[in-house]
């Protein structure tokens, strides 16, 4: 196997256990909480993670060379905002499980896609310019995106008093 695929596979692994850990001692109502005195809306875990979500399919067509709607506009793409209605939010466990599951299907197939998926092209028209391979995307989306909302749920677990994991 390759060092490199290796490599983002060790990365996201950590990321799904860092994940888990972020909310699991979250009620549901908690996964919407907002700090106190905040006029803006911080990216709550429910959004985090729904949002984190979309992506797991995007990745496993990316591998397999398939085509896919372009996320931007999905409900919880790049352009939503996170809402204090947590009826728009599937429950904690089950977005976690849907979290840790398509981590896994995209560990599988890119195991079972070699270094040849990274030397496909990005299917994703708009990402083209800057991300022509998927072996320029896949570590973007894997880690860079990842950890960035990730590191959101740290700072707002502590602005929210709570302790750290």
């Amino acid at each position: 196997m390759s060092i490199a695929i290796e490599g983002l596979i060790y990365g996201f692994r950590k990321n799904m256990d860092y994940a888990a850990k972020l909310v699991a001692d979250l009620s549901e109502d908690q996964m919407i909480a907002q700090p106190s005195g905040s006029a803006a809306v911080a990216n709550h875990p429910a959004w985090v993670l729904s949002h984190l979500n979309v992506y797991l399919p995007i990745m496993e067509a990316l591998i397999e060379g398939r085509a896919f709607e372009d996320p931007k506009t999905h409900e919880f793409g790049m352009q939503s905002k996170p809402e204090l209605d947590r009826s728009r939010y599937a429950a904690k466990d089950s977005l976690i499980t849907e979290y840790l599951n398509g981590h896994e299907r995209v560990i599988d197939k890119l195991r079972a896609g070699g270094p040849a998926a990274l030397e496909l092209p990005t299917s994703l028209e708009r990402w083209q310019p800057l991300m022509p391979q998927v072996g320029i995307v896949l570590p973007y989306l894997m880690l860079v995106h990842e950890n960035t909302h990730l590191g959101q749920l740290s700072a707002w677990r502590r602005i929210l008093g709570l302790p750290a994991v």
